[in-house]
């Protein structure tokens, strides 16, 4: 159904997720998904760290220092502060930025980690590493599978409009279609789908499905003539491969690149499992040397390599990306204002894999009913009231 290659035991993620979807979770997946779940975000924040320091090192030889951040604001703070480029433009989007800095999504929470050079005495940004969040990462996936879902359906309504001109003996070209007509077997094609779902019928192409490649994530800060710099290293560098190249050019302009790496798997199993990592799993009932043995297991039976995403970008794009002409934030925004199919499918989905990437945290043990069912329909506050309940909060009508 979907593939996340920037996690380790990808079949296993897909798996479940396909399974939930039918409505068929198991006892056994709370453990699962807590392992998946919480050992991939150990397992990718350290080979990020790796694969960002060898870059910006090789990239900019001499001192190399790092801060963590956990909001958008702090990285929107930095590039300000920097004003590495002195055009209008930039004057102009500083000192807007600086005159009214609520109006920049700074509460975005932003799991990454900023990069220096030091430079004449100074403290210069070069770029930043960053892990998707959990819940942009289940609202990607679910789109990627709400668009696969979009297509069949569309698939199945053109069939029923081609048997329709061939019941009129006339070409399907002829045939007229009234907006009423095309909505009756667009709806007809979507509750064939949801019947199929209900009763676990086999649906054609769930089990291929897209894949997402941009988990963990690296900008990298270079001015035109020296983005080759990059390419070069890539080249040279044994663990690491370009698979893609695209480049982007209109509002925002940066190259995409997708990059297979191959983690150091000892070096990163060296280093002990943190405090916050243990809690979580003996609030979970395995104790921490327990931990530590299931995660180095977690890590040598998982796949050897992984996928990152690069955006290789100019000083000035960076700083149109988040505070300029095309905010991150805004396009955010924009995907799901106009996402092609939004009907109670789609939000369902959306809820689906938002309640499993968000589980683990819990710290549930067990779960009885998937409380979500793609075929039923549902309110918005219904979910709302499922994660209060997940997480112990009382319901609005708890003084009742």
């Amino acid at each position: 159904m979907i593939t996340i290659n920037s996690f380790l035991h990808r079949e296993e993620l897909n798996d479940i997720i396909l399974r939930w979807m039918y409505d068929q979770a198991r006892p056994s997946d709370a453990e699962l998904i807590a392992r998946l779940v919480h050992f991939n975000r150990v397992y990718v924040s350290r080979y990020l760290e790796k694969f960002a320091g060898l870059v910006f090192r090789e990239l900019h030889p001499g001192e190399l220092l790092s801060r963590p951040v956990k909001l958008k604001g702090e990285l929107k703070d930095v590039i300000v502060e920097q004003a590495l480029s002195h055009s209008a433009r930039s004057e102009e989007l500083v000192r807007n930025y600086r005159q009214n800095p609520g109006r920049y999504y700074r509460e975005t929470p932003f799991h990454g980690t900023l990069y220096f050079r030091r430079r004449n005495g100074l403290l210069e940004y070069v770029g930043s590493s960053r892990i998707k969040r959990v819940r942009r990462l289940a609202e990607k996936t679910a789109r990627r599978i709400i668009d696969r879902i979009f297509a069949s359906i569309k698939m199945h309504a053109d069939t029923l409009a081609y048997e329709r001109a061939r019941r009129l003996n006339i070409p399907l070209e002829q045939l007229f279609t009234t907006p009423e007509d095309m909505t009756e077997e667009f709806l007809r094609a979507e509750n064939r789908l949801l019947n199929d779902l209900r009763e676990r019928r086999f649906i054609a192409g769930a089990q291929e499905g897209p894949a997402i490649n941009d988990v963990a994530g690296v900008k990298v800060i270079l001015e035109e003539a020296e983005q080759r710099k990059l390419k070069e290293l890539f080249e040279r560098l044994p663990n690491c491969e370009v698979l893609e190249e695209e480049r982007h050019i209109g509002r925002y302009n940066a190259v995409n690149l997708l990059v297979r790496f191959r983690p150091p798997r000892e070096e990163i199993l060296a280093r002990p499992l943190g405090r916050k990592i243990l809690e979580v799993m003996q609030a979970r009932g395995v104790a921490p040397e327990d931990a530590e043995r299931s995660f180095a297991e977690f890590v040598r039976s998982g796949e050897e390599d992984v996928l990152l995403e690069i955006i290789l970008s100019t000083y000035q794009e960076m700083l149109e990306s988040e505070i300029g002409c095309c905010i991150h934030e805004d396009r955010i925004i924009e995907q799901r204002l106009f996402q092609q199919y939004r009907g109670p499918l789609a939000r369902n989905i959306q809820y689906l894999l938002e309640y499993l990437f968000i589980f683990p945290a819990s710290g549930r043990k067990e779960f009885g009913e998937l409380p979500i069912k793609l075929w039923n329909r549902y309110l918005p506050d219904y979910f709302d009231e499922i994660l209060k309940n997940l997480f112990g909060i009382p319901p609005d009508n708890f003084l009742d």
